[in-house]
């Protein structure tokens, strides 16, 4: 279970990615009935750490509080991150903290600290859209998937810019403490509880989250209709559009297509279920529009990397 997280603070580090990982990890929210987190904001130099901002850091722990995390977040910094010399015992605590089988999460140009680590080597990650080439240049053996919000490779999880910091860590929330907790923390955050990360990076239109809004007033309709066989030309009456205007209308504000995002909605109420009924495999399929259990293992294994049956097998044993 997740219970021990760290940030670690760079001289320049950015003040709002360091924030997320605070507001997510380290808001004591036990009172709702979410798990309290030990969290702490650790430094290679303890004091006073510079931000990138009008102000700066105290912070009294060194790297040596890292050992025990269960997850180590770096968030951006200001270019010596990604041009200068970075102190061998931060890298070296990475290095351990993955091979010890916990998680790293780095957050925009924090995936460049992860890269002196030698820890995007084979392995798929991303970063801000600004400095994807970069970074796939300077760490050759990586495998760069500039589009994706935030991707996750055996322990490794790397975000895009800021507000993909929140998904990246809701995802992690949700992987180990399950989607009801993901969700709450969401909630009072006031964001969308869940965005995949395949999702692209840059939306020209970001939706409005009113109920006034046509598409949103789509989307609500389709969340409560999961169960049904909805085509393209129906979401797009539905939403006053002709079908060609409804599927660009939909990539501009979502960032993905109507199929895949309503695929995307279908495999995550799957998740919800298979963590908190005792509904068959098939009980599921059924409920949430995949209409067979073969059908929802497929996509349920190509967006979560874990049969339907090996997801709840884990899940309840790690609760």
């Amino acid at each position: 279970m997740l219970k021990n997280v760290v940030a670690v603070a760079l001289p320049g580090i950015h003040p709002f990615e360091l924030g997320v990982a605070c507001e997510v990890f380290g808001m004591d929210r036990s009172e709702h009935g979410l798990p309290a987190y030990d969290f702490a904001v650790a430094t290679p130099k303890p004091g006073r750490v510079p931000t990138n901002g009008v102000f700066g850091l105290d912070v009294p722990d060194g790297l040596d509080r890292l050992a025990d995390a269960d997850l180590v977040i770096v968030p951006a910094a200001s270019d010596h991150a990604r041009n200068g010399p970075l102190p061998a015992e931060l890298l070296q605590a990475l290095r351990d903290t993955v091979e010890r089988g916990a998680r790293v999460l780095s957050v925009c140009s924090g995936a460049f600290v992860l890269g002196e680590a030698g820890l995007l080597d084979g392995r798929r990650c991303t970063t801000h859209w600004m400095y994807a080439e970069r970074l796939a240049h300077r760490y050759p053996d990586a495998i760069v998937e500039p589009d994706m919000l935030y991707v996750e490779d055996s322990g490794v999880v790397t975000g895009a810019g800021t507000a993909a910091g929140i998904d990246a860590c809701l995802h992690i929330v949700r992987r180990e403490n399950g989607s009801r907790v993901a969700n709450t923390i969401a909630r009072r955050m006031v964001v969308p509880p869940h965005r995949d990360g395949g999702q692209a990076q840059y939306i020209a239109r970001p939706l409005a989250h009113t109920e006034t809004h046509p598409m949103q007033g789509t989307l609500d309709w389709l969340r409560a209709n999961l169960h049904d066989d909805v085509t393209i030309d129906q979401m797009a009456a539905h939403a006053h559009m002709s079908p060609r205007t409804f599927a660009r209308r939909f990539q501009q504000h979502t960032g993905t297509t109507p199929y895949e995002w309503l695929i995307g909605q279908r495999v995550l109420a799957a998740q919800e279920l298979l963590e908190e009924t005792a509904l068959t495999v098939e009980a599921i399929a059924t409920r949430t529009g995949f209409g067979s259990a073969a059908t929802l293992r497929h996509h349920f294994v190509r967006r979560r990397g874990a049969t339907p049956h090996a997801y709840r097998r884990l899940f309840r044993d790690a609760a």
